[in-house]
C-alpha cells in the first residue's frame, strides 16, 4: 500500500473484518510509519495518522500530569498509560490517548505485557481522547465503543475550546458529569481552567497551580 492510498483511508471508519484490519495495520507498518492509532468496532476499522498540533500535544501532556498527580496526592494507587492498545481479539480494539487504572486494578497487569488482552485483563477505569480534528467521532462512535467495552468513565478534551466533555458509563449508556466518579473530588472545571491557563503560561506554572488546587 502506497502512502498516498493509505492517506485516503485514514481518519474514517471503513468496513472490514478482523483479518482485513490486521492486514491494514501491517500495511501501515510496512510504510515505516510508526506513530498511528488504530480502532476496530462493529465490523469497521479506523486508522488515525493526523499530524499532532502544538496545543493538542500540550493538552495531552497536561492531562497526563493531572491524572497522575491527583491520585498520588490522594494516595490512590494508579497506573496511567499513554496511547496503549487494548484488544478483544476478533471484535474490538482501541488506543485511547490516555488510559487509567485505579485502586485494585493498578497492580493487575504485569510488566512485559504487549497489547492489553481484555479477555484476560480488566478494561481501564478512565479513557481520555484529546480531540482537535476528531471531536465529533470521539463524542460519537468512540464513545459507543468505550461504552460497549465497559469503561467506567470517558473524557473528551476539545482542544479548540480548552473544554472537557466527561461521561460516566454504566449499563451500556453514558451520562455527562462535572466531577469525576472514579476520582472523587476531582472537578472537571479545575482541569478546564488548567487547559485555559496553558494557553498563556508555561506548563511548569500550570503544574504548580494544579498541585495547589489538588492539595487544598
Amino acid at each position: 500500500m502506497s502512502k498516498l492510498s493509505l492517506k485516503l483511508l485514514t481518519d474514517t471508519w471503513i468496513v472490514a473484518d478482523w483479518e482485513e484490519y490486521q492486514q491494514a495495520i501491517a500495511d501501515v507498518k510496512a510504510t515505516n510509519i510508526n506513530k498511528f492509532k488504530s480502532y476496530y468496532y462493529q465490523g469497521h476499522l479506523r486508522l488515525e495518522m493526523s499530524p499532532v498540533s502544538f496545543d493538542h500535544a500540550k493538552d495531552h501532556t497536561s492531562l497526563i500530569y493531572a491524572v497522575t498527580l491527583f491520585p498520588a496526592i490522594k494516595a490512590i494507587p494508579s497506573v496511567i498509560l499513554d496511547t496503549c492498545s487494548f484488544q478483544k481479539i476478533g471484535f474490538r480494539e482501541c488506543q485511547p490517548d490516555i488510559a487509567c487504572y485505579f485502586r485494585e486494578k493498578a497492580d493487575i497487569i504485569p510488566s512485559g505485557t504487549g497489547i492489553v488482552n481484555l479477555n484476560l485483563y480488566p478494561v481501564p477505569d478512565l479513557a481520555i481522547e484529546i480531540s482537535k480534528t476528531s471531536l465529533l467521532d470521539d463524542l460519537g462512535t468512540k464513545r459507543s465503543l468505550y461504552e460497549d467495552l465497559g469503561v467506567a468513565e470517558y473524557w473528551v478534551v476539545n482542544v479548540q475550546n480548552a473544554e472537557i466533555v466527561a461521561y460516566t458509563m454504566t449499563n451500556g449508556g453514558s451520562w455527562r458529569i462535572r466531577e469525576s466518579l472514579v476520582l472523587p473530588g476531582l472537578a472537571i472545571t479545575v482541569l478546564e481552567e488548567a487547559l485555559h491557563q496553558s494557553r498563556t503560561i508555561n506548563q511548569s506554572q500550570v503544574s504548580a497551580w494544579l498541585m495547589s488546587q489538588f492539595q487544598s
